[in-house]
């Protein structure tokens, strides 16, 4: 696999993520449900805590990637989901800090959104990443 930045401009690299990742000759592909603070019992943790609620869907993420063969250095994209942006931006650096150990500055969107699966939830993590 050979995986090259792309940024026209470089504003984002600030905020921990490529304007695009241009991936050739990618063996495996792996699509990624968005990843919560859910635990293994199906029991949201963390009720009000977007800090603690990024780390484990963080964590959750990294066993998926796992069971695929993969770690966060093969996260090429993110789709961050939350329910209050600006706590998600006061606290983006629980991951991004994750991401910079990898390696890695996957392109990302942020958005804004009025509820997730479980009212108690305030971040959503969906990645895409090859091998």
């Amino acid at each position: 696999m050979i995986r090259t930045a792309v940024n026209p401009c470089s504003w984002s690299l600030g905020f921990g993520f490529n304007q695009g990742e241009l991936v050739k000759q990618p063996e495996q592909i792996l699509f990624c449900a968005g990843q919560t603070a859910i635990d293994a019992d199906g029991q949201v943790q963390h009720e009000g805590d977007i800090r603690a609620q990024i780390a484990m869907a963080v964590d959750n993420l990294n066993a998926v990637l796992r069971d695929a063969g993969m770690t966060l250095a093969n996260v090429a994209r993110l789709t961050v989901y939350t329910t209050d942006v600006d706590a998600m931006l006061a606290n983006f650096d629980a991951l991004v800090g994750p991401l910079d150990q990898a390696g890695v500055k996957p392109a990302q969107t942020l958005l804004g959104v009025a509820r997730l699966g479980m009212p108690e939830l305030l971040v959503e993590i969906e990645a895409t990443a090859v091998a």
